[in-house]
């Protein structure tokens, strides 16, 4: 892998560790907790962090693929929504909202993981090339 991308996949990967945590914590105990949305825009955050960074190496000539910027952005929109979402229903407290809530979660996370396992082994490749 570049050295500069080693700061932006420990950043992303930070994000995988803490929306996993959430979305699954969340799917176990069937409950929407507010450390639950806590995790979920920490992940956003650390997601957003990674994603600029990676793009300012896309401003120096690295080219990511196409697919893996329309991957990684559709996540990035899906994770938001979920976070927003998660927030709103948390703050509702209806649990006919919270009932449908519980599968939108994995379902977001698989999509999540698309990019982002499309851009570990991007890195992994352009290392064992380079």
């Amino acid at each position: 892998m570049p050295q500069q991308l080693i700061l932006p996949a420990i950043i992303m990967s930070l994000a995988f560790v803490l929306y996993t945590a959430g979305v699954w914590s969340e799917r176990v105990q069937r409950d929407l907790k507010g450390w639950h949305i806590v995790l979920f825009w920490l992940g956003i955050v650390c997601d957003g962090t990674a994603t600029y960074l990676m793009r300012l190496l896309v401003m120096m000539g690295e080219d990511p693929g196409v697919i893996h910027g329309v991957t990684g952005l559709a996540a990035f929109l899906l994770m938001l929504l979920h976070a927003l979402w998660a927030t709103w229903v948390f703050l509702r407290g209806r649990p006919e909202a919270r009932e449908g809530f519980h599968r939108y979660s994995v379902a977001v996370w698989v999509v999540w993981l698309v990019p982002y396992l499309g851009g570990m082994v991007a890195g992994i490749a352009r290392g064992a090339s380079g």
